[in-house]
């Protein structure tokens, strides 16, 4: 078989980087002293590095992230509120994944929730976790749809099989029933299954306000609140620290 052949069908196997890798060392005469175990060794590892970079693409592109830039490592805990950092970082190596643990993020408009949430996110995707970015409005509004279309089970069955949901501006106002036990079905498809990532204005004492019914927002909280790490974003003086928006705006960049 000549080398040419040997290209060909490797592109044709969809093995390219592997057969761009065989045609540098084809073209490099050092090559020719090294054992062919190592040349071939080097080949696959460009191809398996290669397919493992191209999988993160996918699965961060996926996520539909709010912050795509986010970065654990850009978390900024220096900027006038009370940030955890230990357990930030002990959430971030992802083990609450893989024990099906919650997160809840809470903080006043403006503390960063967003971030943190997708920082963490970026991480499960890192560790090759299906993750979902949604702001809960939205995933409501999907719901209302999939149930007029007949896809109801469908769509909840879609998001169960996210291993981490992030839900943003979670319960940031009042619920109609429908609503309500929509949200139920997909909690309880998830409780003890995957994760999920709360981001809300509210700790949950005050999520019961947010419900129609005692009896669904004691079910939904129950499945959640009992299976969470807490992020709790406070300001150290709330009456003069400045907002992430306002630290990270265009009116900072320009003084």
């Amino acid at each position: 078989m000549t080398n040419e052949a040997t290209l060909n069908k490797l592109i044709e196997m969809h093995l390219s980087t592997m057969a761009d890798a065989f045609r540098l060392q084809l073209n490099d005469p050092s090559m020719a002293d090294i054992p062919f175990e190592d040349r071939f060794g080097l080949m696959v590892d460009r191809e398996y590095t290669s397919r493992k970079n191209n999988r993160l693409q996918r699965l961060i592109r996926k996520a539909g992230f709010d912050q795509s830039q986010a970065n654990v490592n850009d978390i900024n805990y220096q900027a006038g509120r009370k940030l955890n950092k230990k357990l930030i970082e002990r959430l971030s190596t992802c083990e609450y994944i893989r024990e099906a643990h919650n997160i809840i993020i809470a903080g006043a408009t403006g503390t960063g929730k967003s971030y943190i949430a997708c920082s963490l996110g970026m991480e499960a995707c890192k560790h090759y976790y299906a993750t979902k970015y949604i702001r809960l409005p939205e995933l409501l509004a999907e719901l209302a749809v999939a149930r007029g279309e007949g896809k109801f089970k469908e769509t909840i069955r879609h998001y169960q099989k996210y291993t981490l949901l992030i839900l943003d501006e979670w319960l940031l106002i009042k619920l109609t029933e429908t609503e309500a036990r929509d949200l139920l079905e997909i909690i309880h498809a998830r409780h003890k299954k995957v994760s999920t990532i709360f981001c809300s204005q509210f700790a949950p004492l005050g999520w019961y306000s947010k419900f129609p019914e005692a009896t669904v927002a004691d079910a939904i909280l129950d499945r959640i609140v009992h299976n969470s790490h807490s992020i709790e974003i406070q300001y150290i003086d709330k009456d003069h620290d400045r907002s992430m928006r306002e630290i990270y705006g265009i009116d900072s960049k320009n003084p």
